[in-house]
């Protein structure tokens, strides 16, 4: 996506000595002790929106669509299509088949319009809310996470047996409409196991290189960047054992 800015969220005293194109740095406020480091980040997205809104009527109608990730993350498709073959949606999140935990918060899309800033807002900050008065002693890289399905399977409507299948869906929770992305394309893991191979399906557009794999994430970004093909990068060499946290 070459057309598109890179903005990173920290947090004030940490040092970015970046001189990229199209890369800033947005320093916010707030509490990034390890144990609330996941809670700070919705605030800053909150923020961040915030703040998007603020300069939107500067921008004299143009509109820019945002999409939230990990810093583990590498986009290796065009993800502008979301906001087009998608056309309804406010806030776009990932799913995968897992009872428990079926939402992943490291792929959060927004659209960039003033109603799709605002209802994404209200949308996080419920989840924020949840996060605070419910999972506070979960794991630290959990509380989200179960903030987020909170929030959904709260809605009576909402069949959660939606997740047992790799398709995209769109429903109206709380004022907004949340699309749901499959993980198996959106939000991809590369499994684990040692010495193994592994294939990627053709059509990933987002790797996910939690625990564990980020050391894989250099190897792995400079084989694909220097390849003509993404076919090239299906087969990735697992050289640990599989992780024994993988959220």
């Amino acid at each position: 996506m070459p057309q598109s800015n890179v903005i990173i969220l920290t947090d004030p005293e940490s040092d970015f000595s970046l001189h990229q194109n199209r890369v800033t740095v947005l320093p916010i406020q707030g509490e990034y002790s390890r144990e609330k480091l996941m809670l700070q980040r919705i605030r800053s997205y909150i923020t961040f929106l915030d703040i998007r809104l603020e300069k939107l009527s500067q921008e004299q109608g143009r509109i820019t669509h945002f999409i939230f990730s990990d810093s583990d993350i590498a986009v290796i498709d065009d993800l502008g299509q979301i906001f087009e073959k998608y056309q309804d949606f406010h806030v776009a999140l990932t799913f995968r088949n897992n009872k428990d935990q079926p939402l992943n918060s490291g792929f959060i899309a927004v659209r960039g319009t003033r109603d799709g800033i605002l209802r994404a807002r209200t949308f996080l900050q419920k989840v924020l809310e949840v996060y605070s008065s419910k999972y506070m002693k979960a794991s630290r890289m959990l509380g989200d996470q179960l903030a987020l399905f909170w929030v959904i399977k709260s809605d009576a409507s909402f069949d959660a047996k939606r997740f047992s299948k790799a398709q995209a869906f769109i429903k109206e929770i709380g004022g907004a409409s949340v699309l749901f992305l499959p993980c198996a394309t959106y939000n991809w893991t590369p499994p684990e196991g040692a010495g193994q191979f592994h294939g990627m399906p053709l059509d990933v557009k987002v790797v996910h290189f939690k625990g564990s794999r980020k050391r894989l994430m250099l190897e792995a970004w400079n084989y694909f960047s220097s390849s003509a093909d993404i076919s090239d990068m299906l087969c990735l060499i697992l050289k640990s054992g599989r992780t024994k946290y993988d959220f």
